[in-house]
């Protein structure tokens, strides 16, 4: 595959609204919908909310899994050491991984507990009282924190690279013109 001096546009585009949206997603499971009781009323306009939100942004991974395997792209960043280079590239496929499970674990939740009435069909059922009663909510859970957790990494090594490092890896993601790179395979 040929190397470029940007990723692709729809690549970035991606990049960014999932990077908002998933921030917003974990931002609001831990600081609304845990907060809220399933006894109050608006837990389900909530839980609705978060439940197509988060389909939508598993199918926009699946979208930007797609067009990254399929288009060309900026060499491997560098980092100085062989296992760390290992480690950047299995976090960034870890993204996908762990949003998938998140997607998966949730709809899994919503199931068990007969969300698709309650929420989606409005018949007025009652949430359950407690969703922790379903294990598959504790692994969302767990999820919800490894990858607020993969995210704060992601942050803090992309500043580091552009405020300490100076090395420019943040104009990858970045909209711009995209250049074929001298000397690379076609």
């Amino acid at each position: 595959m040929r190397l470029v001096s940007r990723y692709h546009p729809l690549l970035v585009a991606l990049h960014w609204l999932l990077a908002v949206l998933i921030i917003l997603m974990l931002a609001g499971g831990f600081f609304l919908l845990a907060r809220l009781p399933n006894t109050d009323p608006q837990k389900i306009g909530a839980l609705l909310g978060h439940m197509s939100l988060g389909m939508a942004i598993a199918g926009l991974m699946l979208v930007r899994l797609a067009v990254r395997l399929s288009s060309a792209k900026p060499a491997e960043a560098v980092t100085g050491h062989a296992a760390l280079g290992r480690l950047v590239l299995s976090a960034h496929y870890a993204f996908y991984l762990i949003v998938a499970l998140m997607a998966g674990s949730g709809l899994a939740t919503a199931i068990l507990a007969g969300l698709n009435r309650s929420v989606f069909q409005g018949t007025g059922e009652p949430l359950p009282a407690d969703f922790s009663a379903y294990p598959t909510f504790t692994i969302h859970i767990v999820l919800a924190l490894l990858l607020s957790a993969l995210v704060l990494v992601h942050v803090v090594a992309a500043l580091y690279h552009q405020l300490f490092k100076r090395d420019q890896l943040l104009r990858r993601i970045w909209f711009g013109r995209r250049a074929a790179l001298e000397g690379a395979a076609k």
